[in-house]
């Protein structure tokens, strides 16, 4: 567009030019219509011996015609610059256009999906197998993922799509990244569709996936961290729910597709189940896939998808971040467990306690853990009807993360000040 603007405004520039042109040899012909007139009846040259003597006005006329004819030879030259440039510019357009409409093949970035690069198979069977061995790093709803690393050194997750998924899940998953763009989804680079074979290159999270955070056991992701996490999510999700050409659904939301960055950045990962909907559409499928334990009731039922379906599975990853539960592929059997002791709490029939994870609890800010624990709740009713909107949600983190972020630097500045109390008191004794 930007291009088609700045040729736009070549050509108007040219054309200017052109009518100025037109107008300066137009008054260059009546300068020498009028000094011809004016000194037809006089003898301009007359001969004194061996000299020739010129009139004044006549030698003024000749230095004056001279002049404009070096203009005229300027201002030719300068047309006919402008008109290559301008023929130049048009066919190179118009060279551009007509790519548009043909997929670019082997090292080139493919026009079908903007700015992804097409791999050829050897350049990913070299990334893949850079290390003696390949480096396994999990699996999709469509394919299995290995470590890869480019030519530039730069680290890549690849991932292989099995045949059995390749008609949909491929094409599905390129047409939605390549028109996608988000600080919280992962980044696809590019993909490879040869021999039989299709391939997907991603950026690399560097710390794994959410579910692998939450349950080691050297160390707790903190209380901080996991608002920052939600606030996040939220905020991706409120892009795609909202997207201009409509209603992106995810379908997959599960701590597994939650990927971390090395500052802990998540990254929402593996769009090979996402559907597109029109603002308020409700669709039925025949075919009902996703993660069991973080579905939708009415999808799994009645095979209903909407918006409203992604914001339960978020409700369920908010409960398994608040409780720290140690489950990384929910059932339903142990999904109804989370989300009836969840409400048993909110309504005042467990202790608040019972739910908080015992590796943050000192850290936890209650107020902002309430509040998560509400929004939660609401997001994890049966009916779609009852659960708050995407944007009712985002707003609802976003304001945690606010209130936790300022009573956790105030917690620690205090902390920081404790100790430098009690050095001291150490030191007079």
């Amino acid at each position: 567009m930007a291009e088609s603007s700045l040729n736009l405004s070549s050509l108007i520039d040219l054309a200017a030019s052109n009518r100025s042109m037109e107008r300066g040899l137009s008054r260059l012909i009546l300068v020498l219509v009028m000094a011809v007139l004016g000194c037809k009846a006089d003898r301009d040259f007359v001969a004194d011996g061996e000299y020739i003597m010129v009139r004044r006005s006549t030698f003024a006329v000749l230095i004056v015609f001279a002049f404009l004819a070096i203009g005229v030879a300027i201002g030719i030259t300068r047309y006919l610059r402008n008109k290559k440039k301008a023929n130049k510019t048009t066919t190179e357009s118009s060279l551009k256009l007509s790519q548009g409409n043909y997929r670019v093949h082997k090292g080139e970035v493919s026009s079908k999906w903007s700015g992804l690069y097409k791999f050829t198979k050897e350049e990913i069977e070299r990334a893949i197998n850079y290390a003696s061995s390949r480096i396994y790093l999990g699996s999709g709803s469509a394919g299995q993922v290995y470590q890869g690393v480019l030519p530039s050194g730069q680290l890549v997750a690849i991932k292989h799509i099995h045949k059995t998924a390749m008609s949909g899940s491929f094409m599905r998953e390129v047409e939605q990244l390549s028109k996608v763009r988000h600080p919280n989804l992962v980044c696809l680079f590019g993909y490879c569709d040869e021999e039989g074979d299709q391939y997907l290159v991603y950026e690399y999270c560097a710390n794994g996936n959410l579910a692998q955070n939450l349950l080691r056991s050297d160390s707790a992701l903190p209380w901080e961290t996991r608002v920052k996490i939600l606030r996040d999510c939220a905020s991706v999700l409120r892009f795609l729910h909202t997207h201009p050409d409509g209603c992106i659904v995810h379908r997959d939301i599960k701590l597994t597709n939650i990927l971390l960055t090395e500052d802990k950045v998540p990254k929402l990962a593996d769009f090979g189940l996402a559907k597109m909907l029109e603002m308020e559409e409700t669709k039925v499928f025949t075919d009902v896939r996703g993660t069991i334990g973080y579905m939708d009731p009415e999808y799994i039922t009645h095979s209903k998808l909407t918006c409203a379906s992604d914001i339960y599975s978020f409700g369920v990853v908010a409960l398994q971040l608040l409780s720290g539960r140690k489950v990384i592929e929910l059932d339903i059997v142990a999904r109804d467990s989370l989300t009836k002791k969840a409400k048993d709490v909110v309504s005042g029939k467990k202790p608040l306690e019972e739910f908080i994870d015992p590796r943050v609890r000192d850290d936890v800010v209650i107020e902002d853990f309430v509040l998560i624990l509400k929004i939660a709740v609401l997001c994890v009713a049966s009916s779609s009807v009852g659960r708050p909107t995407i944007k009712d949600v985002f707003e609802e983190m976003d304001k945690a993360l606010r209130n936790t972020t300022i009573k956790t630097k105030a917690r620690k500045e205090m902390n920081a000040a404790n100790l430098v109390i009690q050095y001291a008191e150490v030191l007079d004794v």
